[in-house]
């Protein structure tokens, strides 16, 4: 059903004529499996071994090797050569074919592993409404029309729909299809919106996505290849692998040299027509004959063997430097591609961002002794880890941050208030989340506060191991206080509370949305003395200014902490209890961006190389980072540089081809116009390279002329790309490009090294012929020669560095020829002479 989304929930249960109290029966069952399919995504025919290894061999200059190896073969048992003489020959260059497929088909069958590693992200099993009754089935079992249960942890096991909530909300992380920050509240209202995108169908669980929060029933709607995750396998399968930059130009450059080739292979024959008949060779046939085999010496001479190997071996060690620079590439050619890329349209989350949501800013009240100041912090990190420092409005370092009463009840509030996990993961090496993004960044907020008491706060906690230090201090007020009951957040309030009680003390925190706090706040806490004073209407339009001011310009998603004394003996919470609050102050989070990525995007600029952030994220949220990273920096107004997808798909065609020669910012997307965009560039003759780190980029990266993913990003992702970067850092992207620039360059010297011998090689027996005098050298001889006595000085040319101004050049032209007519021409005079 393919717009469940702007169906009622009636229309839907109708539409599979299903019972949402009983479920599908079992003759339902097997006629929606008759009728839509088995939800598993299927296997993708491989090619056989057999096929890749003939593919090597689709070579124009390959297939001259093998013609001159077998016409060798042949005149030589013509002639009655038997023994060594005869295989001598044909054999040297079949075992350099063969050597120059090996290393093809090697990295070919490591290339497609992206399709299968894309069913690790269905769910195993689901729980099912059938016949009256709930049971647990393998997903692969699931049928449009089931009725299926879900609940925190859940991975969802098919495209469904909601028809019933069974808790306050359900919240989603579908961060690995759309690419959002924040995990998504789903809801049972059909959608009203024309030109929808994943983002706007808010009543569809997507298939792979996992629920953070709540409990809901839905019904599928869509199994197997017609799911979300079901679109990305099929734009991967129709994904065809392009051929790069430099094997174009050495492919044209092949064709151009088979010419020159056949040219002087048909000339030498007429030429020396007149010889045939020489008595030296025996009889008219056999002068053919002899000139004929000139002729393949000819062929031989002018074709450098040694090529593929020398650019092979270029590239391979192009691969060991950048390793070093922690670039992990998957695909040898790819590394050369690097160098003449023109633009890289990076994902925004993960990529240009930590993909973990932080506390940036901190707001209380200080005092109001002669009028309302309102104070505020800000907090250093940008990952999980519990370690940052705080700082206030001049900039100066906080050394005990939990001496300063409001910063001590934003700790235990942050604390008690939340019901995520904050673990380490000794075999990632880092700190991980359970739960909601928000939540664990209070957590890691309570821990940068530190405790009160101690005088060697924080740093003591340095002390700790990993594993104790993740939630040390969010454990010690967990057991100073006991939480007796929790009133859940709700749309409708837009907070949640918690009552905890304390040596004969009972207190509510409580935290949401801050207009749904401070309109039920009647006192504040002051910062300078920890007095509660009453919040008046201009220290509560402070407040909701400085609100505004982090929401809007600075697009941080903000929460507000309050708290309350409760009466003793109280067992549960009423939603009339949270009236009357004392407001604690107002927290700003976000998803920060990489320290190291403004430089990074300067240094593409310089390079001539246009980056164009794609996000599914908001455009206010988007732009925002845009400004923070440099990318908006060589622009005066965004107006034609920043669109949303559905503003891009309704500008007409001339204006779209405008609009992506100015595009710097592609927000609301999903993986369909993440690969619309990368073949519209590819169309513009520009050479793209796609970053990415979830499922939603694998298409997208397969398409680009070079796929680059995050090392923590998903194993589809990486399967799909061409490189990947080891250390998640855009930076690397940059160095790794100069170091493309550096091959190519070294791989045309030794082209052009090579070719300047072979003209001198070719000039010498086609002079030789002409003059009628005997064979100057044997084709086994220029063999040795093309292979080793070349071979190895080219060889020696790729160790060359790379140039100090290599990133100050514009990119080279994609139709740029690796040897140009006229350096053809200069090698001729050279190799003549």
């Amino acid at each position: 059903m393919e717009d469940a989304y702007a169906r009622s929930v009636t229309e839907v249960l109708n539409f599979f004529g299903v019972d949402p109290k009983r479920g599908l029966t079992d003759a339902q069952v097997t006629q929606h499996a008759r009728l839509y399919g088995k939800n598993v995504l299927p296997e993708e025919k491989r090619a056989s071994f057999w096929k890749l290894v003939l593919k090597q061999f689709d070579d124009l200059l390959v297939k001259i090797l093998i013609v001159a190896a077998l016409v060798s073969f042949v005149l030589a048992l013509i002639n009655g050569d038997t023994g060594l003489t005869a295989f001598l020959e044909p054999s040297v260059i079949l075992m350099i074919l063969a050597a120059n497929a090996a290393v093809g088909v090697i990295t070919e069958t490591n290339a497609e592993k992206a399709l299968e590693e894309l069913r690790a992200y269905q769910a195993d099993i689901a729980t099912v409404l059938r016949n009256g009754c709930f049971s647990i089935l393998p997903a692969t079992e699931l049928v449009p029309g089931d009725i299926v249960e879900v609940a925190v942890g859940c991975k969802i096991p098919a495209d469904m729909r909601m028809i019933e909530m069974l808790s306050n909300q359900l919240r989603v992380d579908q961060a690995i299809l759309t690419g959002e920050s924040c995990s998504v509240e789903k809801e049972l209202e059909s959608t009203t919106a024309t030109n929808v995108v994943y983002q706007d169908k808010t009543n569809i669980l997507f298939s792979g996505t996992v629920v953070v929060a709540g409990r809901a029933r839905a019904i599928v709607v869509g199994v197997g290849t017609h799911t979300a995750m079901g679109g990305i396998h099929d734009s991967m399968l129709r994904t065809e692998d392009e051929v790069t930059p430099l094997k174009k130009k050495l492919d044209e450059f092949g064709t151009f040299l088979a010419k020159v080739i056949a040219g002087i292979c048909v000339l030498v024959w007429i030429v020396n027509i007149g010889h045939f008949r020489d008595p030296a060779h025996g009889g008219f046939l056999r002068g053919a004959i002899h000139y004929f085999k000139i002729a393949v010496a000819l062929a031989v001479a002018a074709i450098p063997e040694g090529l593929p190997a020398v650019v092979t071996t270029c590239l391979a060690l192009g691969t060991k430097r950048m390793a070093r620079l922690n670039a992990i590439v998957r695909s040898l050619p790819s590394v050369e591609t690097l160098g003449c890329t023109t633009v890289i349209c990076s994902d925004k989350t993960g990529t240009l961002t930590t993909n973990m949501m932080s506390a940036s800013k901190v707001c209380v009240l200080h005092t109001v002794q002669h009028a309302p100041v309102i104070s505020e912090y800000s907090v250093s990190g940008t990952t999980y880890t519990p370690e940052g420092t705080i700082f206030d409005s001049t900039g100066l370092q906080l050394e005990l941050p939990a001496q300063s009463p409001c910063l001590l009840h934003i700790a235990m509030c942050s604390a008690l208030c939340n019901e995520s996990i904050l673990q380490y993961n000794p075999d990632k090496g880092n700190y991980e989340k359970i739960g909601e993004s928000t939540e664990v960044a209070l957590r890691v907020l309570a821990e940068k506060i530190g405790l009160p008491g101690f005088d060697s706060m924080p740093s003591s906690l340095n002390m700790l191991s990993k594993h104790e230090r993740a939630s040390y201090c969010n454990h010690y007020w967990e057991d100073h206080f006991k939480k007796i009951s929790v009133a859940d957040f709700t749309r409708d309030r837009k907070m949640m509370s918690v009552l905890c009680s304390r040596n004969q003390l009972q207190i509510m925190f409580s935290k949401g949305a801050p207009e749904s706090i401070i309109s039920r706040c009647t006192n504040i806490l002051c910062n300078d003395d920890g007095s509660t004073i009453p919040l008046t209407t201009s220290i509560r339009a402070e407040l909701e200014s400085r609100f505004h001011s982090f929401a809007g310009k600075e697009t941080l998603r903000c929460l507000a902490l309050a708290y309350k004394r409760m009466p003793m003996g109280l067992q549960s919470l009423s939603h009339n209890d949270e009236n009357d609050l004392t407001f604690i102050g107002l927290v700003g989070m976000l998803d920060p961006p990489r320290e190291e990525v403004r430089n990074a995007m300067l240094s593409c600029m310089t390079a001539g190389i246009r980056v164009i952030v794609v996000t599914g994220d908001n455009k206010s949220t988007a732009e925002s980072l845009c400004r923070k990273i440099g990318a908006f920096d060589h622009l005066a107004d965004l107006a034609g540089h920043s669109y949303t997808a559905t503003e891009f798909e309704e500008l007409p065609a001339l204006q779209k081809t405008l609009a992506l020669q100015r595009m710097a910012l592609f927000t609301r997307v999903e993986p369909s116009h993440k690969r619309m965009l990368v073949e519209a560039l590819r169309h513009q003759n520009e050479v793209v390279a796609m970053t990415g780190d979830g499922v939603n980029d694998a298409p997208a990266l397969k398409k680009a002329d070079i796929g680059i993913a995050m090392g923590s990003g998903t194993a589809v992702a990486k399967s799909a790309s061409d490189m990947v970067l080891a250390d998640d850092n855009f930076a690397t992207i940059v160095a790794a490009v100069a170091e493309g620039r550096a091959i190519y360059n070294n791989t045309k010297q030794f082209i052009r090294y090579m070719i300047s011998s072979n003209i001198g090689e070719v000039v010498c027996i086609f002079v030789a012929a002409v003059l009628g005098i005997p064979d100057t050298l044997a084709p086994v001889q220029l063999l040795w020669v093309n292979l080793v006595t070349d071979g190895l000085p080219a060889t020696a040319i790729g160790f060359n560095k790379q140039d100090s101004d290599v990133m100050k050049a514009k990119p080279r032209k994609v139709n740029e020829a690796v040897v140009s007519g006229w350096l053809f021409f200069r090698y001729l005079v050279i190799g003549g002479l």
